[in-house]
């Protein structure tokens, strides 16, 4: 076989293997399936829903895989270990208009400290814009008044290699979400690891996302008067209460993933990549990606998100990027079309920078 041609690996020892190691783990991903069919949806039993929302062009239109393949800024989102895998500094900003008239904003940065490790920081925000504010009085909003909500988390990161194979990392988070006059906080963590098999080989990583805290809403739109129920005439009817609101968890996840170079060219490069799901406020589930790198310059990318959740809108994915070096910073562009079934489909632009 003509190596100038192209490669797959070198020792036919190791051909032999890699299937193999794929195999079994895609077996580990398999072996969740039975749990889905016996498995009840919980959705609408965890606040901050936000959290859930994958962050990043390029993993989005993998499908949602990016567990594993976490090579870049937004790993921070997917897996905090994936830090210790930067090539560089890096610098990245999203954005999609989001679902129903809402919108996201995200943006992060990771700083390789040498010996110690690799630090980064990231902020969400999914805003709503304005809305009509509408009454038991005024159902019509005709007074023009309205109002908004906003989710924001902010997080910092650390990773480090344990070994040239092995890294493990750590997000630590605030998070918020505001409605109007009301609104609650807390913090929580995300733990990650990712182990390479060989330096074309399969990756391995699982993560456990949004571990902490529980958000319960306060604020002067729950300041109300109420009588004292009597119905009788003169009853006190200014008395000041307080309505008190249920303690909401947070989405916590457990994910595993996979991903391999199937296929590497003089000139490109063919990654694919699995992610087994299992929310706290969801069926498990499956997602299913692939990327070819022509180059280092141009990527083509496409998935499936949601596999086995049949109660869900979303589906395939796709998207393209872009990356090229100028003055010694290298710049990426990414795009994607994210399908949603009956709603209007997100699309996502990010922008990144190493240096």
């Amino acid at each position: 076989m003509n190596t100038s041609t192209f490669t797959f690996h070198t020792a036919s020892h190791r051909n032999r293997r890699h299937p193999m190691i794929m195999l079994a783990g895609l077996m580990v991903i398999l072996i969740l399936s039975p749990a889905v069919a016996a498995a009840q949806s919980k959705v609408g039993t965890t606040a901050a829903q936000f959290l859930s929302i994958g962050m990043g062009a390029r993993a989005t239109a993998m499908g949602g895989t990016f567990t594993a393949v976490s090579d870049d800024i937004t790993g921070l989102y997917w897996n905090p270990a994936g830090l210790a895998r930067l090539g560089a500094n890096e610098a990245g900003f999203v954005h999609t208009n989001w679902l129903i008239g809402t919108s996201i904003d995200w943006a992060g940065i990771g700083i390789k400290a040498g010996n110690y490790g690799t630090f980064g920081a990231a902020v969400t925000l999914l805003g709503s814009g304005d809305i009509l504010r509408t009454t038991e009085i005024d159902p019509d909003g005709t007074t023009g008044e309205t109002f908004s909500t906003s989710d924001f988390a902010v997080g910092l990161s650390y990773a480090r290699a344990i070994t040239d194979r092995f890294s493990v990392g750590i997000t630590l988070k605030y998070v918020s979400q505001r409605l109007y006059n009301v609104s609650a906080t807390t913090a929580a963590a995300d733990f990650g690891v990712l182990f390479k098999t060989s330096e074309n080989g399969l990756r391995i990583a699982a993560v456990i996302s949004n571990f902490g805290g529980s958000l319960k809403l306060s604020g002067k739109d729950l300041l109300v008067t109420a009588t004292t129920g009597t119905g009788q005439a003169g009853e006190n009817n200014q008395i000041a209460a307080e309505l008190t609101t249920d303690t909401w968890n947070l989405p916590t996840s457990f994910r595993i993933g996979l991903a391999y170079d199937a296929l590497r060219l003089p000139d490109g490069r063919l990654t694919l990549a699995a992610d087994a799901m299992s929310p706290t406020d969801n069926r498990e589930s499956i997602n299913l990606g692939a990327e070819y790198a022509w180059r280092d310059l141009l990527y083509l990318r496409a998935g499936y998100n949601g596999l086995l959740r049949s109660d869900s809108e979303t589906s395939w994915t796709a998207g393209a990027g872009l990356r090229y070096n100028f003055s010694g910073i290298g710049f990426s562009f990414d795009y994607t079309y994210q399908a949603f079934g009956r709603l209007s489909a997100p699309q996502w632009l990010a922008v990144g920078m190493r240096f």
